[in-house]
C-alpha cells in the first residue's frame, strides 16, 4: 500500500476542517499519526478518539505517536504508551518516533518491537529520520529514512544502497518546508509547507486548502 503517511499534530478541536480534509482524502492515504500529547497522553482525549474512528471508517489505518527517545527511554515507559493508544484509541498500529539507527540498539528495539506486536499493533513505522542498519529492516513494515527540512532533501542518500533488496514501499521520506508541487521520492512518503519547530501542525501539498 503506497500513498501519503501523514503525521499531523494539531487538535482536533482547533482545527476541525484540516481533519475533514484527511478524512476525505482516505484514498490517497497510506495511515495518519494521531499525536494528542507528544503521546497518548494521561487520559483518554474524546475529539481524537471520535477523528480516529472516522479514519478507520473510511479505510485509513491510525497509528499512534510513542517517543523513544533514542533508546533512551525505558522499554516500560514506552511499552505503557502503546498500551495507552491501543486502549484509548483503538489504533491500527504505531509509529515509533526518535529511533536510534545503529546496530547496538537493535537488541532494544526488538524487543519493543514484539511488545508491539503482542499488544495488537498490525502496522509498524520506525522514524529514524536518518538511513538506520539493514537490521532494521525485519523490525517494521515502514522505516523513515528521511525526515528534514526539503533543502537538505537529497532522494539518492537518503535511499541507501542495501534498501533496493525491498520493495520501495518499505521505506518512507518526510519532508518539510516544501514548496507547493513538491513530493517525496519514495511511494509512502509526506512533503508539508511547515517549518521551524512544529512543521507537522500543517498539512501536505494537495491537502492543505490551498
Amino acid at each position: 500500500m503506497t500513498g501519503l503517511l501523514v503525521p499531523y499534530y494539531e487538535h482536533p478541536a482547533d482545527r476541525p476542517a484540516a481533519w475533514d480534509r484527511l478524512v476525505a482524502a482516505a484514498p490517497r492515504l497510506h495511515a495518519v499519526v494521531v499525536n494528542p500529547a507528544s503521546g497518548p497522553g494521561t487520559a483518554p482525549d474524546p475529539a481524537f478518539a471520535a477523528v480516529a474512528r472516522r479514519l478507520r471508517a473510511a479505510g485509513v489505518p491510525v497509528l499512534g505517536y510513542v517517543d523513544t527517545g533514542y533508546g533512551r527511554r525505558p522499554h516500560q515507559a514506552v511499552v505503557g504508551e502503546m498500551l495507552r493508544h491501543r486502549d484509548w484509541y483503538a489504533t491500527d498500529g504505531l509509529f515509533l518516533d526518535q529511533v536510534s539507527s545503529g546496530r547496538d540498539a537493535l537488541p532494544h528495539y526488538t524487543r519493543l518491537t514484539v511488545a508491539a506486536r503482542v499488544a495488537g499493533a498490525a502496522t509498524l513505522v520506525l522514524n529514524h529520520g536518518v538511513p538506520p542498519d539493514p537490521g532494521y529492516a525485519r523490525l517494521a513494515e515502514v522505516l523513515v529514512t528521511f525526515e528534514g527540512p526539503w533543502d537538505a532533501y537529497a532522494p539518492v542518500a537518503a535511499a541507501p544502497a542495501w534498501t533496493a533488496a525491498f520493495p520501495p514501499e518499505r521505506f518512507c521520506h518526510l519532508v518539510y518546508a516544501a514548496p507547493p508541487g513538491a513530493r517525496a521520492a519514495t511511494p509512502v512518503h509526506c512533503a508539508v509547507p511547515g517549518a521551524g519547530a512544529h512543521p507537522w501542525g500543517t498539512l501536505p501539498h494537495g491537502l492543505d486548502g490551498g
